[in-house]
């Protein structure tokens, strides 16, 4: 019996002298007919599935009212504009200016000579 507990778990590998190629796979003749990709991925770019109108966000009116808690809110405008309002009687003061910025933003004002559609 020999006196070691655990007998030798690993056995270690010789190492190859010099280089050697891997292996290389075996070509086999294509069964049907190549394909461009992947099945049930269209070929054709097909239009956007939701063609924009040329609308986009100009300005943001965010109320925020916490259950039983005072309320607040912000008007945020791409031209710059920003504003907070804390408390009802301000809130509702902010969203009446918020309504009268549309008219005044410049971003939403129709351009001098530009014929309305």
């Amino acid at each position: 019996m020999s006196d070691r507990r655990h007998p030798h778990l690993k056995s270690i590998t010789t190492t190859p002298d010099g280089l050697q190629d891997a292996a290389q796979p075996v070509d086999s003749p294509a069964v049907g007919e190549p394909k461009g990709v992947a099945e049930g991925v269209p070929i054709a770019v097909r239009p956007h599935p939701h063609p924009s109108d040329g609308r986009y966000p100009v300005a943001w009116l965010t109320i925020r009212t916490p259950y039983q808690m005072t309320p607040s809110a912000t008007s945020t405008c791409l031209c710059g504009r920003s504003r907070t309002a804390v408390g009802k009687p301000r809130v509702l003061a902010l969203i009446a200016d918020h309504e009268a910025h549309r008219d005044a933003c410049p971003f939403r004002t129709p351009l001098e000579g530009r014929t309305a559609a």
